[in-house]
């Protein structure tokens, strides 16, 4: 049985300690300061609940001494504290994290690391690298990279067309931070919410446009052998520009905490979700001009004694798929491993990278 830290006692954090306990081959202490959070997974079998201020660097290398790795559910703003403090304590390190900046950090503090140090653990970035890096290898020479996510309530009733279904900091930085793009063959910042487009899926309609932190470390790798590629947030039709009103016209760029309580106070949770996932490759294979998709629609469910909505099961189940792969001896153990290092195959047939293939007699399979 191996020893986890993990910071974090949010929805994705009770996520990752029901699916990681369920399987008991680990024991997993989860850290935090907030009393609810603690008591809502000090509940999960073979869970132990250790409060903890994550901003305390030294309180939290000393929670991290003899345990195999640490896992960082926590918000995005402590992962460069953390991360600080899995070098200290010498363990192996995994996040969730989408920001930018923190993962350069993140590969700073690797190099000469006798630890792996693994952001961007989660769906996106995450997952969808894993997915296109393998699509990527079907073709000779590579033209187009398309990454499209979306994370949607099943039934929106406002103007927004949304709820909230993940981290609102999160949300509100992907929004605001700058995209990382390769355009015309270099790599590049665009703005976030802009290049608007429209998909279809399965007799629905959507609209894709620019958020930071989607591609990860998939630009740096890919950068010189694509003429393009970009990641757009998939969402219902008129969201974009309700929150480019909010966002740009109304300066809540400049006040993030104010566009933070507003969402939570306006904004209602739902647990009837729905992740999809749509990549689209395209370039040279045989001497033809080629194409290759990979979509998929995965629904909240009841899964490791508990309903979990799609993007918890998702986001969870990845960095437990990529904790279970380090374990055993699949990944590198030591310095900075990117996400695309990881096969799709590996992956997919892993316990937990299993969930994004779940075919249940309720499931809408509507997209495979």
């Amino acid at each position: 049985m191996k020893d986890i830290l993990l910071l974090g006692a949010g929805n994705i954090g009770e996520m990752i300690t029901a699916l990681l306990c369920e399987t008991g081959d680990y024991a997993v202490t989860v850290a935090d300061r907030d009393e609810a959070g603690l008591a809502r997974v000090g509940a999960i079998e073979g869970a132990t609940p250790l409060k903890l201020d994550l901003s305390d660097q030294s309180a939290v290398a000393d929670a991290m001494k003899g345990k195999f790795a640490a896992l960082s559910a926590a918000p995005y703003q402590l992962n460069s504290i953390i991360a600080r403090a899995a070098k200290e304590a010498g363990v192996h390190y995994l996040d969730l994290t989408e920001d930018v900046a923190s993962t350069r950090l993140v590969k700073e503090l690797a190099e000469g690391a006798d630890s792996a140090f693994i952001p961007q653990c989660g769906l996106a970035p995450g997952f969808v690298s894993i997915v296109a890096y393998d699509l990527t290898k079907k073709f000779d020479t590579l033209r187009d990279v398309h990454l499209r996510v979306g994370a949607l309530p099943q039934y929106p009733t406002n103007a927004l067309q949304y709820n909230l279904t993940w981290s609102t900091d999160g949300l509100i930085n992907e929004y605001i931070k700058p995209c990382e793009a390769v355009v015309d063959g270099v790599l590049c910042q665009v703005p976030a919410l802009e290049e608007l487009e429209t998909i279809s899926l399965d007799g629905m309609t959507y609209e894709a446009f620019n958020t930071s932190g989607g591609l990860g470390t998939l630009a740096e790798t890919l950068e010189g052998k694509v003429r393009n590629m970009n990641y757009r947030t998939m969402r219902y039709p008129g969201h974009r520009d309700v929150m480019k009103l909010l966002i740009q016209d109304l300066g809540l760029n400049e006040r993030p905490e104010l566009l933070k309580d507003i969402f939570e106070h306006a904004l209602p949770l739902t647990t009837q979700d729905v992740v999809i996932v749509f990549v689209t490759i395209t370039g040279q294979r045989g001497g033809r001009l080629m194409q290759e998709s990979w979509s998929r629609k995965i629904y909240s469910r009841d899964i490791a004694g508990r309903h979990g909505t799609a993007i918890q099961i998702t986001t969870a189940s990845a960095i437990c798929a990529v904790l279970d792969l380090l374990a055993a001896g699949k990944l590198r153990e030591k310095g900075f491993v990117r996400q695309e290092e990881i096969t799709f195959d590996d992956f997919i047939s892993n316990r937990f990278g299993a969930n994004y293939m779940f075919q249940g007699d309720d499931q809408r399979n509507g997209v495979a």
